[in-house]
């Protein structure tokens, strides 16, 4: 990926997105740059599935489940009933489409920056880990300790910050994607 392109994605991106969003999409892609310095990996690459991340956050959920159905993206009963979640898959696909991107490593970062998956790539975790770090973030709990273990242990961050989802999910009610609980054992 070309310094160029990243200007025009990031030009893209702060049309497509909402003040917050945009402001946060780039503290994601800042935080992913850092990480990928620290556990050397494509400064690009990473920067480039940070700006791309929440590129279909904006999308209302009935266009991001009219996409899914016409492109044949599965949607599980989760999805179903809370479509938001879907903008992690009809991101992905956008990044394709739209944004012709076809590193298999950015689309999974993408993919699945809001589950995780076992088996993540480390470029995949950067991504998960920036988008509950990044700056902009002020509520997360023990938010302080995992940007310190972010860059000590990123393995053990993941872990902080699934456990931390779950339990979030769990005592609101919320409903709980079976992927990150799959993700949260496969790593514990």
């Amino acid at each position: 990926m070309k310094t160029a392109d990243i200007k025009k994605i990031r030009k893209k991106m702060e049309k497509m997105l909402d003040a917050k969003r945009f402001e946060h999409t780039l503290g994601v892609a800042y935080t992913a740059s850092a990480l990928a310095m620290r556990y050397d990996e494509d400064i690009n690459k990473a920067l480039t599935a940070g700006l791309l991340h929440d590129c279909a956050k904006c999308i209302s959920n009935e266009k991001k489940i009219a996409i899914c159905e016409k492109h044949n993206i599965p949607i599980n009963e989760v999805e179903r009933e809370n479509p938001f979640l879907l903008h992690a898959k009809v991101g992905s696909y956008m990044a394709m489409k739209q944004f012709n991107i076809h590193d298999q490593d950015v689309i999974n970062a993408i993919l699945n920056h809001t589950t995780g998956r076992p088996g993540m790539s480390q470029l995949e975790k950067i991504i998960y880990v920036a988008d509950y770090i990044e700056p902009g973030r002020r509520q997360a709990p023990n938010l302080q300790q995992i940007r310190k273990e972010a860059f000590q242990d990123l393995d053990r961050a993941l872990v902080m910050i699934l456990g931390d989802t779950l339990q979030y999910l769990k005592s609101t009610g919320m409903p709980v994607d079976s992927m990150t609980q799959k993700t949260y054992d496969f790593y514990i």
